[in-house]
């Protein structure tokens, strides 16, 4: 059994909700899940209501009630939360007594970090769970333990703001207080905190391999939003007016290079540098592409394959396969890697599902993909857009599969639920990158977020499928723990492909990947227990789909 630490930076309670009960339920391996939280009040599932003593909202937190032990206690940032997804032993595997002696070993746990990182005294009060340095808590515990795993941990006060917890009555104790390793003196960083924390937690849960990946740590104020538009950075805005097209190439390079460097990545190649033969795709032009083409404008309809410029566009049109890009054509993110326009989205087309559906019926297509671009100025993130054109074509065409690659939709479960309801017979969602290079390559989007994405469409009973853009920096053995927590929520497919840098202002290529390495990923995917995976140089999302679908679609 592996043992995977994971540091996921900042990350909303509903996403790690979603993630931690989905690797609680499916995944085999140990997990220890590391993160922030924005403010929140969690209620346990005995928790008194009266304990939170104002409205929530009146001081910038949610409130959200939970299945854990416990009361109301309070996350937020410069706290560490800990998720440990583990199997543990015991005669009963989930009674009182277990759950008891799990507690302990948490509390022990936490003991021990304090002490590492410079703070003695800290020690348990009976009948009290947690941990305390006299008579404050420093850390608040409440789990679940159910047929021998484990969810929900520890909350443990690196330097959060202490009068949040003024809002509240503290896990329902009115006479003690609450403290920090900040207020009490100790002057330590998040991550050397949970450097300790994995420390002592492999000593404790990882038996076997151990595996750790962790979201880059530094955050710079820089948004990337200007590199995919092609802006001058605000560095070289004095002198836009007196600059060449490559003295402002190479600022942008600067900037990118910068931030890649702060997840680890310090080379690239030039963007004039020659592909290898196996990325070469052949164009040819056929009477199948060309009226492929001529019923997209006929319709006046967008495909991803054109506006991405894909390498595969001329095999999968010839093969009358083409993923249609619905609620516009411009997206309201600006990932490093993509070539989607970026200005000011659109109002949306009314009659887009319609239109969709028509070229569907059409092309007579066994299946259809259906991708969009992300729209965070709508509510709904373009949720229902998807529904309507779902339902069009199963109107039009009732025995064509239809795959649906979504955005994040901000993570709003009212807006994905309405996705999956519409029952698509595949959701995708890419997480693009490995968990260290998710800021610099994607920074509007989030890796927990992600799989909290790919969780709840599993747990809606839908077959689920994801994807990684690779060469921009990451290492083999991090692919490999990427698609184990993609196995992990149950995802069927996964698809591995090269990329390749659209202009100058994209992130740069680190390294062109061999055939022979994609081979070997593969194999790797699979034994991870993952239905099928999809990887050469030039495969993207919706590569092969059809395949890659009747592959692991059950009828």
């Amino acid at each position: 059994m592996t043992f995977r630490a994971r540091w996921l930076g900042r990350v909303a309670y509903a996403d790690a909700q979603a993630l931690q009960q989905s690797l609680f339920e499916r995944s085999k391996d140990n997990h220890l899940l590391l993160l922030e939280h924005p403010p929140i009040y969690t209620l346990g599932v005995r928790a008194n209501p009266a304990h939170v003593l104002v409205a929530p909202e009146s001081v910038g937190a949610q409130l959200q009630r939970t299945n854990r032990g416990g009361d109301v206690t309070y996350h937020g940032p410069g706290q560490l939360v800990g998720y440990p997804i583990v199997s543990v032993t015991g005669k009963g595997r989930g009674n009182m007594a277990d759950t008891a002696a799990y507690v302990r070993a948490v509390e022990q746990l936490i003991m021990d970090v304090l002490a590492d990182v410079g703070l003695t005294g800290a020690h348990r009060l009976e009948g009290l769970p947690g941990v305390w340095v006299g008579d404050a808590k420093i850390c608040a515990i409440g789990v679940r333990l159910s047929r021998g795993r484990t969810m929900h941990g520890f909350a443990l006060n690196v330097d959060p703001d202490l009068t949040m917890f003024d809002h509240i009555v503290p896990c329902g104790i009115r006479d003690r207080s609450v403290t920090s390793l900040a207020a009490l003196g100790v002057t330590v960083t998040m991550a050397e905190v949970a450097n300790a924390v994995v420390s002592r937690a492999t000593a404790l849960w990882g038996s076997g391999e151990v595996e750790r990946q962790d979201l880059a740590w530094r955050v710079t104020p820089e948004d990337l939003s200007a590199f995919s538009r092609g802006e001058i950075p605000a560095d070289l805005a004095g002198r836009a007016g007196r600059l060449d097209a490559k003295e402002a190439a190479a600022g942008v390079s600067v900037r990118i290079t910068g931030r890649l460097a702060e997840a680890g990545v310090t080379n690239g190649l030039s963007i004039g540098e020659r592909k290898p033969a196996w990325l070469r795709a052949k164009a040819t032009i056929g009477p199948e592409y060309l009226e492929l083409k001529r019923t997209m404008r006929e319709l006046s309809l967008v495909t991803v394959c054109e506006e991405a410029g894909c390498p595969n566009i001329y095999e999968c049109w010839a093969d009358r396969t083409a993923t249609f890009m619905i609620n516009g054509e411009r997206c309201t993110r600006a990932c490093g890697f993509c070539l989607v326009d970026t200005r000011q989205p659109e109002p949306l087309s009314i009659d887009e599902p319609e239109r969709v559906a028509e070229a569907v019926a059409r092309m007579d297509l066994a299946h259809a993909v259906i991708t969009t671009v992300a729209r965070d100025d709508l509510a709904d993130g373009g949720a229902g857009a998807f529904a309507e054109t779902i339902a069009a074509i199963r109107e039009r065409t009732p025995d064509c599969d239809i795959e649906v690659l979504i955005s994040d939709c901000k993570g709003d479960p009212a807006s994905l639920d309405r996705i999956f309801d519409a029952r698509p017979d595949i959701v995708n969602h890419n997480i693009e990158t490995v968990v260290r290079l998710q800021r610099a390559v994607r920074p509007s989007a989030g890796y927990a977020r992600s799989l909290a994405v790919l969780a709840r469409a599993k747990a809606a009973g839908l077959t689920t499928k994801s994807g990684m853009v690779l060469g921009m920096g990451e290492r083999d053995a991090e692919i490999i723990g990427a698609m184990a927590d993609l196995a992990g929520v149950g995802v069927d497919i996964v698809t591995l492909g090269q990329y390749l840098r659209p202009t100058e202002h994209h992130l740069p290529v680190e390294r062109w990947i061999e055939p022979a390495t994609f081979e070997m990923l593969a194999a790797a995917g699979r034994d991870l227990g993952i239905g099928h995976v999809e990887a050469s140089p030039l495969t993207r999302s919706s590569y092969h789909a059809r395949h890659a679908a009747s592959s692991v679609i059950r009828v």
